[in-house]
């Protein structure tokens, strides 16, 4: 009975608790509050430039928790991808566009309190699934790099291989689906610019 003891003592004592956070820790906590402002900041202004900017502010401080993981690659991934490509073409949207730059009172929807009570949901139904699925699992952060490209794609390729074909396939149905609907689009409006070149 006392070995028992003493063995449960000692493996309390070896794992890691919520009431003694090491810095890294903490900069993880305080770096996810920035980023939730960001991206409520993002959802909720009614200027779209402004929205652009803070959702680089969000996306950055993603980057920023995945280095913290020791996820340096996936970190990268999202600093080049997301931060450096997607945002700058949203950008290159709303100027090509010539959307609204100030105040714009059609970025307001009367379905606020809808969209609030549906993403408060889907938050807690991943937050319980996360929690559940990797209730007993702890990132030695102290130890060797764990989201390296080696271990990525080692793990990528032998264990996702289905779905990482699966998402190919359909981020290529989406590009053939807006190259279809642009087509379309210049089908649909070219004989009205005829129409009023003929009159």
């Amino acid at each position: 009975m006392t070995l028992a003891a003493s063995a449960a003592v000692a493996t309390a004592a070896d794992s890691p608790g919520f009431l003694s956070p090491s810095g890294v820790e903490i900069a993880f906590v305080l770096v996810g509050l920035v980023t939730f402002a960001a991206a409520i900041v993002t959802v909720t202004t009614k200027q779209l430039v402004h929205a652009a900017l803070w959702l680089v502010v969000a996306l950055g401080g993603l980057a920023v928790e995945y280095l913290l993981l020791t996820a340096e690659f996936i970190a990268w991934v999202q600093v080049l991808i997301y931060v450096g490509s997607v945002v700058v073409l949203l950008l290159f949207g709303l100027m090509l566009t010539r959307a609204p730059i100030g105040r714009s009172p059609d970025a307001d929807s009367p379905n606020r309190w809808a969209a609030l009570t549906v993403a408060i949901a889907s938050a807690a139904a991943l937050i319980w699934v996360v929690v559940d699925a990797f209730r007993t699992t702890w990132i030695d952060l102290g130890g060797p790099v764990q989201g390296s490209t080696d271990v990525t794609g080692s793990i990528l390729f032998k264990h996702w291989v289905l779905p990482f074909e699966a998402l190919s396939v359909l981020l290529l149905a989406a590009l053939v689906g807006a190259i279809v609907l642009s087509r379309k689009k210049n089908a649909d409006t070219a004989p009205a610019a005829e129409g009023e070149g003929t009159r």
